[in-house]
């Protein structure tokens, strides 16, 4: 018996239309809105590299806005697993805090071999955490570096008030020097959440600027224009990620 109904589009076809509708309006080719869609398959290696790091950039504002607005794409997530159990082609590594409020696959809204993710109580890096980072970029090809503070960080409103506490204290350290760069007229104490916002904003700005001066392979691939590596807020009032060049 002939089948009269149409075809319908793969899972795969779905996702790489949606990434190549976000790389259209990152480029200006006209303003378009994102659909809510069903990522069933985890990101192709074809479908990655065909993004540019400013489509990346943009298809995780869109998901920021998905995430906000509660209308999240529907996710199959035993799909995603499934369709990446040989091989993954994340197109970002994520550097974020390790507080529970600010998990940065749920609010980019992005599935599972998506993103590589390294999380540390005040998104600092390390030399462990470069090495990382190089991994992801230069051998499995992510297009994007993006450090990710929040508002109200306990670790950074601790490293202000000087808290002490077994190795916490080494890592604290590495945050004051955001505090002595932050330029703020108010009152500079662990208890005014402005200043601790705008200390975590300085200490994202520190933290990119530690990846440049200390990784030249990151830094190369940025210069070669094949990466780019990008500081960002998240906002626990309101949950919008606030993306800003480090």
């Amino acid at each position: 018996m002939k089948n009269n109904q149409p075809a319908q589009p793969s899972r795969r076809a779905v996702l790489k239309k949606t990434l190549a509708v976000s790389a259209l309006s990152v480029t200006g080719v006209g303003a378009l809105a994102l659909p809510t869609i069903a990522f069933a398959a985890s990101l192709s290696k074809e479908a990655r590299d065909a993004m540019t790091p400013d489509a990346v950039i943009e298809h995780f504002k869109q998901g920021n806005l998905r995430f906000r607005e509660n209308r999240p794409a529907k996710h199959d997530y035993l799909a995603q697993k499934r369709n990446s159990l040989t091989g993954q082609y994340p197109a970002a590594v994520i550097l974020s805090c390790i507080d529970s409020r600010a998990p940065a696959e749920i609010v980019l809204d992005a599935g599972i071999g998506e993103t590589f993710n390294a999380r540390v109580a005040g998104n600092i890096s390390n030399r462990d955490i470069l090495g990382s980072m190089e991994f992801a970029c230069a051998i499995s090809g992510a297009k994007v570096v993006l450090v990710m503070g929040h508002t109200r960080c306990g670790a950074v409103r601790g490293a202000i008030d000087n808290a002490e506490l077994g190795n916490l204290t080494g890592l604290l350290d590495e945050i004051k020097p955001a505090i002595e760069k932050t330029v703020y007229a108010g009152e500079r104490s662990g208890s005014n959440y402005a200043f601790v916002d705008a200390v975590a904003r300085k200490n994202v700005e520190l933290t990119i600027e530690n990846i440049r001066n200390n990784s030249p392979v990151l830094k190369q691939l940025e210069e070669q224009k094949k990466i780019k590596i990008v500081g960002s807020m998240y906002h626990l009032s309101g949950g919008r990620v606030e993306f800003f060049e480090g």
